[in-house]
């Protein structure tokens, strides 16, 4: 009789663990009409739809739960169970983080893509170091510069104060020759208005989401580089989870990075449109502007090389190689 209560005491038990709901708070920096934003939503919508309810992902946009510097943290720690960040704003504590900033490497979508393949290895590793799984990255579109006047070279940036969002944007206002300010995307408008900054470097997604019509008069179509952001589990947090739930969180994520690929490069050239739609003269860059920026991408891969490592060289030969 013992054995018969104790049986089912432990099958009433494991019936309840397998159907518990688990919820997790789901910080992003982005708002609701960023398209990041909209990826990680659609994905919150699949999970829930497919484990009937047992994961439920909460997205808290536009920093309204955690501020996007405090975000890896919180996901490392457990403070919440699941993060999405741009990878380049962590970069001082690791130069795997920062090289998808280094403008000029990869330029345009093609290659932005190549260079992810061979880049993933790498910051899996370092995710892992953080108790971190890394579910899926995806890129921004290609980064352009805005000005409130028209440049009749890079050397009109010199002594402006340059928007900059990463050390590695902080390093290329510098070569530029302009005062490298930080301003977190949802404060754009305001350091504008404000004269905090004159420039930035920064996608027309961006653009069209802080509506840069208000405030500059010129995009220059630089693609300088695709930063990526990334979508990270805490490893402890997923492992609790029943396996057919980690699964399905597994494979919508593959699934949710290939959409929001796609999802980057239309936004692109929606992007591009509505700018010049709202009176931004949207500007191909001359030759000699071109040659200047990629002569500062040279010399930043080299300093970032150093940075890095047998890892970081490794890296780059392998993506130059094929």
């Amino acid at each position: 009789m013992r054995k018969r209560i104790l049986s089912a005491a432990a099958a009433l038990a494991f019936t309840t663990a397998a159907t518990a709901q688990t919820k997790w708070d789901m910080p992003t920096p982005y708002v609701d009409s960023e398209f990041h934003t909209q990826n990680i939503r659609l994905l919150a919508d699949e999970i829930k739809k497919v484990t009937n309810g047992q994961l439920e992902i909460i997205v808290h946009s536009g920093q309204s739960l955690i501020k996007h510097p405090d975000i890896l943290r919180a996901v490392s720690t457990g403070q919440v169970a699941i993060g999405e960040f741009l990878l380049g704003q962590f970069s001082n504590e690791d130069p795997m983080f920062e090289i998808d900033n280094i403008p000029f490497v990869a330029v345009g979508y093609e290659q932005a893509r190549k260079f992810y393949g061979h880049h993933r290895p790498y910051l899996e590793k370092r995710l892992q170091g953080r108790k971190l799984r890394l579910l899926y990255s995806i890129a921004w579109p290609g980064q352009g510069v805005y000005t409130k006047t028209a440049l009749k070279s890079v050397d009109d940036l010199k002594g402006t104060k340059f928007r900059t969002y990463s050390a590695a944007t902080a390093r290329l206002a510098e070569l530029l020759g302009a005062s490298p300010t930080v301003i977190q995307a949802t404060d754009i408008p305001q350091a504008f208005a404000t004269n905090t900054v004159h420039a930035m470097i920064t996608s027309s997604a961006t653009g069209v989401a802080f509506k840069s019509w208000e405030y500059t008069k010129f995009y220059y179509l630089t693609a300088a580089m695709h930063p990526r952001n990334v979508v990270a589990v805490n490893e402890a947090a997923f492992q609790r989870l029943p396996e057919t739930t980690r699964k399905a969180l597994l494979d919508l994520s593959a699934t949710a990075e290939t959409r929001g690929w796609t999802m980057s490069q239309e936004r692109e050239g929606l992007g591009n449109k509505m700018l010049a739609d709202n009176g931004i003269n949207v500007v191909e860059p001359d030759t000699g502007m071109k040659a200047a920026f990629s002569k500062i991408g040279a010399t930043m891969l080299v300093e970032w090389t150093k940075k890095a490592g047998p890892d970081g060289e490794a890296l780059i030969k392998a993506y130059r190689a094929n």
